[in-house]
């Protein structure tokens, strides 16, 4: 009898264990939003989603769980796939903020998969499948970084401007300095691509980051036109 005891007792440990495992706590999310005239201003170009092109505006790429280290979760949970059914009421919301710029077109299902199956199903302990989409929308009009740099002066007009005036527009908007992320257009010019957000372990509010990105910028950043 104490054996069997013993035995249910070790059970419920490995399986409470496991339970911790797989909701492994992680530091903060990084909110990282994309600049499509940038995106398209590349050797490699873009395709409109079959919705056709986008606004003017940055678009979503992801809300990524990280860890203070600099490192980060990914593909969590196998059980936990894609299902569109579950954001039905918000599919059109994302084909305007949260649209695919990448070869060949398509409506965005695909990336959404693979964002909610890579980096989604690692924050399941916080936000269910339809929370975690509908929070990056909500995210997303909450932080307004077009308007905020164009407040600043900075314009998506070709011209180029310093990583500083760019860091401070942000911090100034946000109330905490971003991670600012480059690519390169067909001419060697470093220009404006993404602009990470760091986000508490709630998702519900912008927060001083742990870790910055590594960013590729320089001093003299195109903000190319869409």
């Amino acid at each position: 009898m104490e054996s069997c005891f013993l035995i249910l007792i070790y059970t419920f440990l490995l399986t409470f264990c496991a339970a911790l495992s797989f909701a492994k706590d992680f530091d903060f999310f990084y909110f990282v939003l994309q600049w499509p005239g940038s995106y398209c201003d590349t050797r490699r170009s873009c395709c409109y989603p079959r919705s056709g092109k986008p606004a003017a505006d940055f678009g979503i790429h992801g809300l990524w769980p990280n860890y203070n280290d600099g490192s980060w979760p990914s593909n969590c949970d196998p059980d936990s796939p894609f299902d569109a059914s579950a954001i039905k009421n918000l599919t059109s919301e994302m084909k305007r903020n949260w649209p695919t710029l990448a070869c060949p077109s398509s409506d965005g299902f695909q990336f959404w998969e693979h964002e909610w199956e890579k980096h989604g199903t690692c924050s399941e302990s916080v936000l269910s499948q339809y929370q975690y989409f509908q929070t990056a929308l909500g995210l997303k009009q909450k932080a307004n970084l077009l308007q905020i740099l164009q407040d600043a002066g900075i314009e998506p007009d070709g011209g180029f401007y310093s990583e500083e005036a760019i860091n401070d527009a942000i911090k100034g908007g946000i109330g905490y300095p971003p991670g600012i992320d480059c690519n390169v257009d067909e001419g060697g010019n470093r220009q404006l691509y993404q602009i990470y957000l760091c986000v508490d372990t709630s998702a519900s509010d912008f927060i001083e980051c742990p870790k910055l990105p590594r960013g590729r910028c320089g001093n003299r950043i195109e903000f190319p036109a869409f």
